[in-house]
C-alpha cells in the first residue's frame, strides 16, 4: 500500500508543473497518518529487493537466549578449551546458529557470557573463553562435597533433595502453533502475561516431596518486580522450617542456589563493605582486636577479614538444629540443578493447555506437577550425576592445559625479558 502511493505521487509530479507537493515522501506519510522515517525506511528497503512479506517490525529484537542455552554453552567451551582450540564470540554464534538453529546477535551473546561468569582470557597459547576463578572455584568445591556423598554403586550416602522456586502467568502459553500460510500466524492470545503464581517445592530420588508443595499469587502493581522480590527470609525460612524439614529424614542434604534469601546471614556476623565505620570498630573491640582511631574503612574490613570465622547463614543453622546440611549450587549453573528440568516439564504442560484464566491455571497446576514421576526424577538425577563427573574431569584437564600456559610464558619471559612476550604469543 505504502509503495503504491509513494509511486502513484511521483507520476502525479511528472505529469504537471503544479502538484500539492514537491516532498512525496512527506506527502505519503501525511496521507497514511505515519511517520515520514517509516516511508524511508519501507522504501529502502524495497528498492532492495525485500519484498513486503520480508518487512519486520523495527525495535528492539526478540529474546534469543532460550531457557538451557546457558548449559549448550557451557558444554561448548569446555570441549573446545579441552581440544585446544581459540574460542571466540563469532564461534559460540556459529555453533549455536549450526546445532540448534540458534541466531543470537553478538552482542546478546556477549552479554550473556559475562552474565554466566566467562571472561575473554588474552595472552595465552589457547586463547579462550575461560570461567572466572571464582567461579571454577566454587564448582570445584561443590563437586567434591557431592562425591563424598556418593557409595560405591554411585548411589547418596545421606539422601539429597533439590529445592527451587519458579513462576508461572496466567497467559503462559506455547508460541508455536500450525496456521494457514496466507492468514499469517495471528492468533488470538490476551496482551501481556497476566496475573502470576508464585511456586516453591522440593524434589527427592521418589519425585517431588509430600506436603512440600507452595503456590500464592505475586503482588500486582508497580515495584512488585520478579518471582525472587516477591520471597523473602521471612516467608521462604516459613515455608522451609514447616513444609519442608518436617518431611525430610534426617542428615539428609538440601541443595539450593544462590538466591539472596537464601544466604541471609545470621546476625552476629562480622561486618561486610556495606557496614559502616562505626560497626567494624565495635565489631573488632567486641573480639578483642585492638584498632587505630586514624585508619580509614578500607583498612577496618580488611581487619574485619582476617581476624573474622567463616560466615553462617542462617538458614544453615536452622537446618543443622534438625540434623540437615545445606549444599549451594555454584554460579551459573542452572545444569547441576535437576529440578530446573522439573519445572520444564510442568510449565511445558500449562503452556500446552492454557485458557488464559487463573481459574483453569489453577485448576491445571496439579496435573502437570503430576507429569513429573519417581522414574523423572531418577533419570533427571542421573544424568546431573554425569554432568557432575564431567565437569570434574575436564576440570582437572583445563587445570593442566592453563597451568602449562603458565609456565611456558614464564619461560619466555625469564629467558629473554625483552622478547618473552613476543615469544610466547607468536612462536608456537
Amino acid at each position: 500500500m505504502i509503495v503504491r502511493l509513494k509511486q502513484h505521487f511521483d507520476l502525479e509530479r511528472k505529469a504537471g508543473r503544479n502538484v500539492s507537493t514537491r516532498n512525496p515522501m512527506k506527502r505519503t506519510a501525511s496521507g497514511l497518518g505515519i511517520g515520514v522515517a517509516t516511508v524511508k525506511r519501507i522504501m529502502a528497503r524495497h528498492s532492495h529487493g525485500d519484498t513486503i512479506s520480508q518487512f519486520k517490525r523495527p525495535g528492539r529484537p526478540p529474546d534469543s537466549l532460550a531457557e538451557g542455552m546457558e548449559t549448550v554453552v557451557r558444554k561448548y567451551v569446555h570441549a573446545e578449551n579441552l581440544a585446544g582450540k581459540r574460542v571466540s564470540i563469532e564461534r559460540v554464534r556459529s555453533h549455536l546458529a549450526a546445532e540448534f538453529d540458534a541466531n543470537i546477535p553478538k552482542m546478546s551473546l556477549w552479554r550473556a557470557l559475562k552474565r554466566w561468569g566467562f571472561t575473554y582470557g588474552q595472552g595465552r597459547r589457547r586463547s579462550s573463553l575461560k570461567e572466572q576463578d571464582h567461579v571454577i572455584r566454587a564448582r570445584r568445591e561443590y563437586l567434591r562435597l557431592k562425591r563424598q556423598n556418593r557409595g560405591a554403586n554411585g548411589i547418596p550416602k545421606r539422601p539429597e533433595f533439590y529445592v527451587d522456586e519458579t513462576f508461572v502467568n496466567k497467559n503462559h502459553s506455547a508460541h508455536y502453533t500450525w496456521y494457514p500460510e496466507a492468514d499469517g500466524p495471528w492468533v488470538n492470545k490476551p496482551s501481556g502475561v497476566g496475573p502470576r503464581l508464585i511456586v516453591v517445592n522440593a524434589i527427592g530420588v521418589e519425585g517431588w516431596i509430600p506436603g512440600a508443595k507452595l503456590v500464592f499469587e505475586a503482588k500486582k502493581g508497580p515495584g512488585a518486580g520478579d518471582y525472587h522480590g516477591q520471597m523473602n527470609w521471612n516467608n521462604f525460612s516459613k515455608w522451609f522450617l514447616e513444609q519442608l524439614m518436617p518431611n525430610l529424614p534426617e542428615g539428609a542434604f538440601v541443595v539450593l542456589d544462590n538466591a539472596k534469601y537464601h544466604n541471609v546471614l545470621v546476625e552476629d556476623t562480622f561486618p561486610n563493605a556495606s557496614s559502616t565505620k562505626e560497626e567494624m570498630q565495635d565489631w573488632l573491640t567486641r573480639n578483642g582486636h585492638a584498632w587505630h582511631y586514624n585508619m580509614l574503612k578500607s583498612e577496618l574490613l580488611e581487619m574485619c577479614r582476617r581476624w573474622a570465622p567463616e560466615p553462617e547463614f542462617r538458614l544453615d543453622r536452622l537446618a543443622a538444629e534438625k540434623g540437615i546440611n545445606i549444599l549451594r549450587t555454584p554460579p551459573y549453573h542452572p545444569e547441576l540443578q535437576p529440578i530446573e528440568t522439573c519445572w520444564a516439564i510442568v510449565k511445558n504442560y500449562l503452556a500446552d493447555n492454557c485458557d488464559f484464566t487463573m481459574k483453569g491455571l489453577t485448576a491445571r497446576l496439579p496435573i502437570a506437577f503430576s507429569k513429573v514421576t519417581a522414574s523423572t526424577c531418577r533419570g533427571i538425577l542421573s544424568k546431573v550425576q554425569k554432568q557432575e563427573d564431567s565437569y570434574w574431569k575436564e576440570d582437572e584437564k583445563l587445570d593442566e592445559m592453563y597451568s602449562e600456559d603458565a609456565s611456558d610464558e614464564r619461560k619466555a619471559t625469564i629467558g629473554s625479558p625483552a622478547e618473552g612476550v613476543d615469544y610466547y604469543l607468536y612462536d608456537q
